[in-house]
């Protein structure tokens, strides 16, 4: 697991744009990044959406939302297309950048412990730092608080 105040690790990873992205293209900007299970099931929906729907503000202050899961380039575009959404999807076929950041590993479901993608969603800095970490997200009420974090959150020495 990732703490605040932790450099948070940098990664290269193919975008739904067909571009490479490294974490450290964004370094400027406050960046938030969720973690999530698989394109178009319910949960995983719902929290695009309501990230979606949220953009207007997170833009305005001028914060950069990604996404990431396990799932293809072709999944994304998918889920990008009927759902309408305007942020990065990036894929992580091999769970490394998943791993990195303690998203996957073991999780239980009725009473039942397996391997898989744990819902999370860090809040990092313009310089590249982690300010807030979410793991086990529940999705209901997340994406608000993600934005109240971030609007009570000081702004870095690169935006003063």
């Amino acid at each position: 697991m990732l703490i605040i105040n932790e450099k948070a690790p940098n990664f290269s990873l193919e975008g739904d744009d067909s571009s490479v992205h490294r974490l450290s293209d964004f370094w400027g900007q406050p960046v938030v990044l969720f973690f999530y299970p698989k394109d178009l099931t319910p949960g995983c929906t719902t929290e695009a959406c309501e990230f979606n729907q949220a953009l207007t503000t997170f833009k305005a202050r001028e914060t950069t939302v990604i996404g990431i899961s396990k799932d293809s380039l072709a999944s994304h575009a998918r889920f990008k297309s009927k759902h309408s959404l305007s942020f990065l999807l990036l894929s992580d076929p091999d769970l490394a950048v998943h791993k990195q950041y303690g998203a996957y590993g073991p999780k239980t479901l009725y009473g039942k412990t397996s391997l898989g993608v744990i819902r999370s969603t860090f809040l990092i800095n313009e310089e590249g730092f982690i300010t807030r970490a979410w793991y086990k997200v529940r999705v209901k009420n997340h994406v608000q608080a993600v934005l109240d974090t971030l609007i009570k959150q000081p702004k870095t020495s690169l935006n003063k």
